[in-house]
């Protein structure tokens, strides 16, 4: 209204520059000489472009004395020092993905030098496409592209070898083709021819729409698209469109108050009269007619059925019905109804992860109420207040009109927010619904913040639903830090415990191991003992089986053998000349060394006596009449 702005992605992109800064997003854009802002809040002026005559006073003045039960919101309008504002990339390359954020003084250069790192591509060889304006260069800044938030990117390297992958090879070469689509305007039955590159966003092709039908993009309703097409930054070679032909249809979305054609005159009478000033109001009752006379036609047209049914005993169901009753009145495009208990939407707003949790809105319906039908369908279903609403709040409605309906809802509130709030809302007249809650969990309790009544702009709408969400940031973030140093603590602990478990579980192996280190030990020392027993009885066995030594004055030849054992030690013994080789050896075993692990050594010459036949006698084997021997082990 201010700025003429029909774009609602430019008007987001500029709120996005001023960190949603209203007043500073308008001044941005209309000159300083246009005249002041004035706010009514606090007494304070603000110095821009003004909103026009009717300004916040009469939303001001209508809130009643009862509301004083609940914290007001003022929304902070000052004009800050503009902080760098920083950008989301999703940028694809074959079969990866890669992250990039930046602010948005950096140039088109500083994405391709993040990128070289994590792909390890030359930038040079790099062709970064997806741009919403067309191709750029590296030195282009980002802040003069008006982006949004969070944009998706793809890279080409046409210079470099595709990989070996036959999807990634497929996904290039459907890049690299050209898809006519055959777009026919359903109002005016007319065909439209268009080329596009696979590399071309659905966007793109809905802004080239624009061009061709006049209709903006946030009012086309199409047919044709595939189910895999869910995302406008999506590009057509992803998109699963036919290849090469795909046939769309495209028209204008209907207005809300066009949604019921026998009842289209009765509404355009109404919406007339809602959006008058205040004093066309007070002139009806020159002519005779009184508010009732006036929306009566209307109203009772509109409302064919019920929002809600009464005595519902499932609120699921009631909700049900109350979004498609909604629908049918207003069109697809409203704020999305949670669909469950009051308690279900409190778990799902307030009881997550910190970071994940958003302000709960409760939307309190009123069929006979002359402000419903306008708030409904202006300010309720405007495309920015929905957008902000699923962005940042849980929805759930409930119908007041039905007096057991609003005796169950009063029975909630008082559960739920204490009776001093369920007696404010019960003192609510008619004409002063709709409403609209504003409600903050906090960790004992939960705290309404703000009452919105019917008799509002979207503007000052908008403004109540952002200063709501200040207040609510500010402590989304204090519960943010408390949970992550609670996090934190738990994660030290874990460690902590793990740490102790692996120590056990060390312990515990180091001592089986010492277990099992002993018992080997007593098990070789078992066998050691047995190995020496059994060579003692050997020993014994042979000493006994020895001829007796002959003495020295025998008559027979007698062999004296000098055997000298490995440790440097000596023995000494007399043979018969006539006793085999074999008693020698006999002999020698007797004394520990068995012939089996030790081999007997002759002096002059060298011989291995061991190898010789041990049946032979001394004589023979010329071990007489005397002889020194060695004793050596076996290798």
């Amino acid at each position: 209204a201010c700025t003429g702005i029909e774009n609602i992605d430019e008007a987001i992109t500029l709120l996005e520059q001023n960190n949603w800064d209203l007043v500073a997003a308008i001044n941005g854009v209309i000159p300083q000489e246009n005249g002041i802002l004035q706010s009514e809040y606090g007494g304070e002026t603000l110095h821009g472009p003004a909103y026009g005559p009717a300004g916040h006073s009469t939303a001001a003045s209508s809130t009643p004395s009862s509301s004083s039960a609940f914290r007001h919101v003022v929304p902070s309008r000052q004009i800050v020092e503009r902080q760098p504002r920083m950008l989301d990339f999703r940028v694809e390359y074959r079969d990866r993905n890669v992250d990039v954020v930046l602010e948005d003084s950096s140039t088109v250069g500083d994405i391709k030098h993040i990128l070289e790192n994590e792909l390890q591509i030359p930038a040079s060889k790099m062709l970064l496409k997806g741009w919403k304006t067309g191709d750029v260069d590296d030195s282009t800044v980002l802040k003069t592209l008006h982006l949004p938030k969070n944009n998706s990117l793809y890279v080409l390297t046409p210079d470099l070898p595709p990989p070996s992958s036959s999807h990634s090879g497929a996904l290039q070469e459907s890049l690299n083709q050209n898809f006519m689509l055959i777009v026919t305007h359903r109002e005016v039955q007319r065909e439209y021819n268009l080329n596009f590159s696979g590399s071309s966003t659905i966007q793109e092709v809905k802004r080239n729409v624009y061009d061709l039908t006049s209709i903006p993009v946030r009012h086309q309703l199409w047919e044709g698209w595939p189910p895999s097409a869910t995302d406008d930054s999506m590009t057509l070679a992803v998109s699963g469109l036919t290849f090469p032909c795909h046939r769309l249809t495209v028209g204008r979305r209907s207005s809300p108050v066009q949604t019921r054609e026998q009842s289209e005159e009765q509404c355009t009478d109404v919406h007339m009269v809602s959006d008058s000033d205040g004093d066309d109001f007070e002139d009806a009752t020159e002519f005779g007619v009184d508010d009732g006379e006036m929306f009566g036609v209307a109203s009772s047209a509109l409302r064919k059925s019920p929002m809600m049914p009464e005595n519902a005993e499932n609120e699921g169901d009631a909700l049900l019905q109350f979004t498609a009753e909604f629908s049918s009145r207003y069109g697809d495009c409203h704020p999305v109804y949670f669909i469950g208990s009051l308690e279900a939407a409190f778990q799902e707003a307030f009881y997550g992860k910190a970071r994940d949790r958003k302000l709960l809105a409760i939307y309190l319906h009123h069929d006979e109420s002359v402000l419903t039908n306008v708030f409904c369908s202006q300010m309720l279903c405007a495309e920015s207040i929905v957008s902000y609403l699923s962005q940042n709040f849980i929805t759930w409605a409930w119908d007041m009109t039905k007096e057991a309906n609003r005796a169950r809802f009063l029975t909630m509130c008082t559960r739920h927010f204490g009776s001093v709030v369920a007696q404010t809302i019960r003192t609510q007249k008619t004409d002063q619904f709709p409403l609209f809650l504003i409600i903050m969990g906090k960790r004992s309790s939960n705290e309404v913040l703000n009452v919105i009544q019917g008799n509002t702009t979207v503007d000052e709408l908008m403004m109540r639903l952002m200063a709501a969400m200040e207040i609510f940031s500010a402590q989304q973030q204090e519960d943010i830090k408390d949970e992550d140093e609670r996090e934190a603590r738990e994660n030290v602990k874990r460690e902590q415990d793990e740490a102790y478990r692996i120590s056990l579980e060390a312990d515990r192996a180091k001592r089986e191991a010492q277990e099992r280190e002993m018992a080997e030990q007593f098990r070789l020392e078992q066998i050691r003992k047995e190995q020496e027993e059994e060579r003692e009885a050997i020993r014994l066995s042979l000493e006994q089986s020895l001829p007796p030594e002959p003495k020295e004055e025998s008559t027979e030849s007698v062999s004296k053998l000098r055997i000298r054992t490995p440790s440097g030690e000596f023995f000494e013994r007399r043979f018969l000349a006539s006793s085999k080789l074999q008693v020698v050896f006999d002999f020698v075993a007797s004394k520990g060394y068995p012939w089996e692990e030790y081999k007997l050594l002759g002096t002059f010459p060298r011989r291995d006596v061991t190898q010789l036949d041990p049946n032979k006698s001394l004589l023979e084997v010329k071990l007489y009449p005397q002889e020194t021997l060695f004793l050596e082990a076996k290798e």
